[in-house]
């Protein structure tokens, strides 16, 4: 049975959207067979894999409006081994139109259950927010990912996310983990990000992935052309600390401890 991993992190521009993909990606080019959910309604997940959302016959609107199933709205991509739920704008009206509904935050957990066997991974790519798209993410996932930006803010929306997670736990999935947590745009010439990087380390330690993902132009470049970044520049640092990533979450057996 496949694994689901949120990638999740209220504060925006931290990089989920390009951790989701990059990390799919690199684990698709393993010949691990891939899906991202997209449940952000800006659809950044969509787009950088090459979808136009106007063409989509069904997006994962549909399936939290009940208007199909999963493998209804999911479509193929540049990648054999990679496929996606896209998301479409009007996402956004889901937690109106779910307000009232009887195990609200189950949707995507029941949704995504007949394909689990389908897959090796199925990354949900999470919304910078925590409302109904965010919950449901967090109630369907066996592990979370969160990106963390090398930068001063950086632990105070950790802590906020983890209390979060805490409360999904009790409540809501209590085999919850965290999967791993993953700093990005690291630029190795600045003091603050390396005092960041050490104090995630010293509050989390081995959650905290091994691998950084450096501050690199090519990971900013790659969705403008709809491919992720190892299409797009296998040799830069970007699609290498993506694939060192990969390489992290498939040694499921390793030492790194789970929080």
């Amino acid at each position: 049975m496949g694994k689901v991993i949120s990638i999740a992190n209220q504060k925006g521009g931290v990089g989920k959207t390009t951790t989701a993909v990059n990390l799919a990606a690199s684990l698709a080019l393993a010949e691990k067979d891939i899906l991202i959910v997209d449940t952000d309604p800006q659809g950044n997940s969509t787009s950088a894999l090459g979808i136009d959302r106007r063409s989509l016959d069904y997006s994962l609107y549909d399936v939290f409006t009940g208007r199909c199933e999963i493998a209804m709205a999911t479509r193929k991509t540049c990648m054999e081994h990679l496929a996606i739920v896209p998301s479409s704008i009007d996402l956004l009206g889901v937690e109106v139109e779910l307000a009232a509904q009887e195990g609200r935050e189950q949707v995507l957990l029941n949704a995504i259950e007949p394909v689990r066997e389908t897959y090796r991974y199925i990354f949900i790519d999470c919304p910078p927010s925590l409302g109904l798209l965010t919950l449901n993410a967090l109630v369907a996932a066996d592990s979370v990912i969160i990106p963390v930006q090398c930068e001063y803010y950086a632990l105070e929306g950790l802590g906020l996310l983890t209390g979060t997670l805490r409360r999904v736990r009790s409540l809501l999935n209590p085999g919850l983990e965290i999967e791993g947590i993953v700093l990005t745009m690291f630029d190795s010439r600045n003091n603050l990000a390396h005092e960041v990087a050490a104090e995630v380390r010293k509050h989390f330690g081995d959650a905290v992935f091994e691998t950084m993902i450096p501050r690199n132009v090519t990971l900013g470049e790659a969705p403008s052309h709809g491919k992720p970044v190892i299409l797009y520049d296998i040799r830069s640092k970007g699609a290498q600390s993506y694939l060192a990533l990969a390489k992290e979450v498939l040694n499921e057996n390793g030492t790194r401890q789970r929080a």
